[in-house]
């Protein structure tokens, strides 16, 4: 069966993303590094034929296109809820076949870590891509994991939001996780990142 990967993406909007990040540095900073993020991680793994990518975009309103993202992708909407009934219905959603999830503003996600996580899922339930804050980057979860309910309860935007996901399968289940990668949530984040990447404001 066909891979699927499902990025979340939220419409790239000023004000409206990476809103502790913008408590931080700024609306328009925030904002503009979203928006190269974004587009920098659709162009790395969108055109990847080893797995179709699929928009998973909010608010519902929003069609998925932007002019500076570089390629066209299938939009899925992720509809009400929080986080854990969003991704729950994307991944209902889904086409057959083993798929993963992933946000948006992950800056050091490429796809041999993408392939890495289809592999883990063909020997275990679930993997995850843990993240330095507690949370996770990517989620991938077997048909079997599917039929339990993995995101009930998950303390979202805190330490425990791997944990407690990972609380919520069975114990007799298989977990992958792969390395870790992080996100940029907040100013120190970005600092980080910057530094770490001095070319960070050519992305």
């Amino acid at each position: 069966m066909a891979r699927t990967l499902l990025i979340f993406v939220k419409a790239p909007r000023v004000g409206q993303v990476k809103r502790r990040l913008a408590r931080d540095i700024g609306s328009a900073e925030a904002w503009s590094f979203y928006r190269r993020t974004t587009r920098r991680l659709i162009l790395r793994l969108a055109r990847d034929l080893r797995w179709r990518c699929h928009l998973v975009v909010t608010p519902d309103s929003f069609d998925g296109r932007e002019r500076f993202w570089p390629l066209p992708c299938p939009v899925m909407k992720q509809g009400e809820g929080d986080l854990g009934r969003r991704m729950w219905r994307a991944f209902e959603k889904a086409p057959p076949g083993p798929t993963v999830l992933v946000g948006s503003d992950i800056p050091d996600l490429r796809p041999c870590h993408i392939t890495k996580a289809f592999a883990a899922l063909g020997r275990a339930d679930a993997v995850f891509g843990p993240a330095e804050d507690g949370g996770y980057w990517l989620v991938g979860l077997s048909p079997r994991a599917l039929r339990t309910s993995p995101f009930a309860d998950v303390a979202w935007s805190s330490p425990y939001a791997l944990a407690d996901t990972v609380a919520n399968l069975p114990k007799s289940y298989s977990i992958a996780m792969l390395d870790i990668l992080n996100d940029v949530d907040v100013g120190a984040d970005h600092s980080l990142w910057r530094t770490r990447r001095p070319d960070a404001a050519e992305i």
